[in-house]
């Protein structure tokens, strides 16, 4: 009887050892946490370019809003002449008040079946709930914890001293002049629940620039880095990011239209 021939050489079944499984794992656990971070910060920076391009938007609708030749209707505001206020702008673009564009409904929750969500951050999430028969500096949009954006308050309510220098604050009418000044910040990211622990309504923002006055204490400065800066849209229409927004030189911070 003929002896038998044994094979020895690999096995055409063979599979990974239990070492190189391990070894795998531990490589694709090594790339990804070298890219975990990356992606991250892409995931990021794609938000605040969102972000910064909802902004620019706003900024040129403002300058459309405030040009003479441009402009259509500016509801209320037709019997001012060639002025305007920036609230006016602010509740076309809510669509609120004179502006109110929900039937008979007393109140309209955002975002709605049809997909408008205006003046939204990505990054912030909740409904908003619009009023009708109210201006936005009268709640006619919250809750402040859902607000994205303020607007400079500054263009809507000038801070000035009376006739016995007690500082006060006046309601703002602007022009088409102001688009000659386009370093002036108009609307930038807010935190919501911040304004709301202060007491404020979100949709108007300013820094106090050491007033004494009513912006005094910060009260109605409530700027977010959710971007990890904070985006601010100015008159001129373009979009500039910092974490310092105070510190910007030739940021038009402390403009107003009276003084």
């Amino acid at each position: 009887m003929q002896g038998r021939t044994r094979i020895t050489g690999p096995s055409p079944h063979g599979g990974f050892t239990l070492v190189e499984v391990i070894i795998t794992i531990a490589i694709i656990g090594v790339l990804f946490a070298l890219l975990l971070p990356a992606l991250a910060g892409v995931r990021t920076r794609a938000r605040s370019f969102r972000c910064q391009v909802t902004l620019r938007s706003l900024a040129f609708d403002f300058s459309v809003f405030a040009d003479e030749q441009l402009q259509g209707s500016r509801g209320d505001d037709d019997r001012l002449g060639d002025r305007f206020r920036l609230e006016t702008f602010q509740e076309s673009l809510y669509r609120v008040d004179e502006f109110w564009a929900w039937g008979d409904d007393r109140v309209h929750i955002l975002p709605d079946t049809e997909g408008n969500d205006p003046l939204r951050c990505s990054e912030v999430s909740g409904p908003i709930t619009l009023r009708r028969n109210s201006p936005c500096s009268g709640g006619a949009v919250g809750p402040p914890d859902n607000i994205s954006y303020g607007f400079n308050s500054r263009l809507h309510r000038a801070e000035t001293t009376d006739a016995r220098g007690r500082p006060r604050t006046v309601p703002v009418e602007l022009t088409a002049d102001l688009l000659n000044e386009p370093m002036i910040p108009l609307v930038w990211d807010v935190d919501g629940q911040a304004a709301r622990l202060k007491g404020s309504n979100p949709v108007f923002s300013a820094p106090s620039l050491g007033s004494r006055g009513p912006y005094a204490a910060d009260r109605y400065w409530y700027p977010s880095a959710r971007h990890g800066m904070t985006n601010v849209a100015f008159v001129g229409g373009h979009v500039l990011s910092s974490r310092e927004p105070l510190a910007e030189t030739g940021w038009l911070w402390d403009y107003q239209t009276v003084r």
